[in-house]
């Protein structure tokens, strides 16, 4: 059986010796970059002498360049080389490197290259700028084309960069776009003389927020659809799925939409600041709110394709952050009452504050309830899915440290009164912000503290148990290895690791066949060797 599984990808040394050498590759690389962009802008920008900046600028990108880059050549020549054997491009090392100078190299060259773009704009040349972007473009280019190679690219860690280049294309476009439309709707609620910046016209600053529009956007289109990271179902990829594409875009919609609501509500009752202050950060605001709501509903309808999990995931993290919102503006509001009580006569400040609690309140509050359901009867196979406990668990034990960090306050500060009284502050001033944060947090707390003990009764009587029978497969096969795994995955709802035979490709079991070999099996880890031919043995491993 030995003879069949691929070879070990070596011990402690091979590992150590790989860390060192691609952290090596790393540094040498971004060294060579460093100094070369040093020399290209010294040599685009004509009007200035070569040493400008000093010898000693010129010096360091002269050694740099010339020590770095050929040190970096022969480094890459001997890793390349290296590659050809299999256990170097399945080591993790290589994976992690790849990754990581992909990742850079893009953030790095996009920055340099739309920033020359913008303050192309403006009527400026940045030379440094423009030469950075281009050679971190190339180190991005000869980098993706490594990891795109056909024989040498990594099998672990292969589908990151696809992932890491979506959300970074993604949130570029995004916070490119706010921008872009918060400006215009600026301009047009408060005036184009109001969005002159040092005498540019308005127009200015709205068109560079639009390159990193179309940047972003062609970035995160390359990535997400001609990569496949749309098609991804690693645990990455639905991470970043649910964490950016649908809670990071929620935040931003709901953050954008309370936000208005607070200006709508300030100019109807709150008129002690000019209308222009109160009208300032509602463009933004509204441009939040648009983008948001279409990058969130754009995300949510993916992830309720993907899996259930994922799909229940999506919505645990609305919840969340309606959850935070609603508790966030009770504790502003009874702040904002206690201050009240202690000044009839409320200052315009403290009007300000209940206002804004108010608006958290009414964006938290709906969407809690929609994404959570709490009149709603829980089936049962709910009660015994591990997100909700976890969810449960994550939202009653983060409530309950807030709120014992708002009592430690509450007890300073009656301490503090009743120590030195003579202070001038009242003592409903002193603990009325720590007390609503208390109230609010202990109010999320019993909830949904009540909510685990009900399901815990719920899972004892039915006796439930989680749906996952197996927490981790590692599956060996000489066949299509990850279309058996997503079938493994699909079946078991565990992480599945493929390790490829020595044995010479063949058609391999089906991946029915496969999954109905682990029906009834209960592990946390299990061994299926599938092949050759039809053969199938399913392994549970001990502990």
């Amino acid at each position: 059986m030995s003879a069949t599984i691929a070879p070990v990808t070596g011990g402690a040394q091979r590992t150590v010796r790989r860390i060192i050498v691609y952290t090596i590759l790393f540094a040498l690389v971004t060294i060579a970059a460093i100094g070369i962009a040093g020399l290209l802008e010294r040599l685009l920008d004509v009007g200035a002498p070569l040493a400008f900046g000093g010898t000693t600028d010129l010096a360091l990108s002269l050694a740099f360049a010339l020590i770095g880059g050929p040190l970096a050549a022969v480094l890459w020549w001997v890793v390349w080389r290296r590659l050809a054997d299999e256990s170097e491009r399945s080591s993790l090392a290589w994976g992690l490197y790849l990754t990581a100078m992909y990742t850079v190299s893009l953030i790095v060259s996009t920055a340099a290259l739309v920033g020359t773009a913008s303050s192309l704009i403006r009527g400026l040349w940045l030379p440094g700028d423009f030469a950075t972007g281009v050679v971190w473009a190339l180190v991005w280019v000869w980098h993706r084309w490594m990891w795109r190679h056909r024989v040498k690219r990594p099998t672990r860690l292969a589908t990151v960069p696809a992932v890491a280049g979506s959300v970074y294309g993604l949130v570029v476009a995004v916070g490119g776009a706010i921008d872009a439309l918060g400006g215009l709707l600026d301009t047009a609620i408060l005036g184009a003389s109001q969005q002159s910046i040092a005498g540019s016209p308005w127009w200015v600053a709205p068109l560079g927020s639009l390159i990193w529009v179309v940047v972003g956007g062609a970035i995160w289109w390359w990535h997400w659809f001609r990569d496949g990271a749309v098609h991804l179902t690693t645990g990455l990829a639905a991470v970043a799925l649910v964490g950016v594409g649908v809670l990071g875009a929620g935040a931003v919609m709901l953050g954008g939409l309370g936000t208005a609501i607070f200006v709508a509500l300030r100019l109807a009752f709150d008129p002690g600041d000019s209308a222009t202050q109160v009208l300032g950060p509602l463009g933004t605001a509204l441009a939040a709110a648009s983008v948001g709501a279409l990058v969130w509903a754009y995300h949510r309808r993916v992830a309720a394709r993907r899996s259930d999990d994922t799909r229940r995931a999506s919505g645990l993290v609305m919840s969340a952050l309606g959850l935070a919102a609603a508790a966030t503006g009770i504790g502003v509001i009874l702040n904002a009452a206690l201050a009240a009580l202690v000044s009839p006569l409320a200052a315009s400040d403290t009007r300000t504050v209940l206002l804004g609690g108010i608006s958290a309140l009414v964006v938290g509050g709906p969407v809690w309830w929609l994404s959570w359901k709490p009149t709603r009867r829980v089936e049962s196979t709910e009660i015994g899915y591990t997100g909700r406990r976890v969810y449960l668990i994550a939202v009653f034990g983060v409530s309950a440290i807030v709120a014992l960090i708002a009592l430690l306050v509450v007890g300073y500060r009656l301490f503090e009164f009743f120590l030195e009284p003579a202070t001038g502050a009242s003592l409903v001033d002193r603990i009325r912000a720590p007390f609503g944060l208390l109230v609010a947090t202990a109010l999320v707390f019993g909830y949904h503290f009540a909510v685990w003990r009900h399901d815990r009764s719920v899972i004892a009587a039915e006796g439930l148990t989680p749906a996952r029978r197996i927490g981790r497969v590692i599956l060996v096969t000489a066949g299509d290895g990850e279309a058996l795994g997503k079938a493994v995955e699909a079946a078991t709802r565990a992480s599945v690791t493929v390790w490829r035979s020595a044995a010479e490709p063949d058609g391999g079991p089906d991946a029915a066949a496969l999954a109905a070999a682990l029906e009834g099996v209960t592990a946390r880890r299990v061994l299926v060797l599938a092949g050759p031919g039809d053969r199938i043995e399913v392994v549970p491993l001990a502990q």
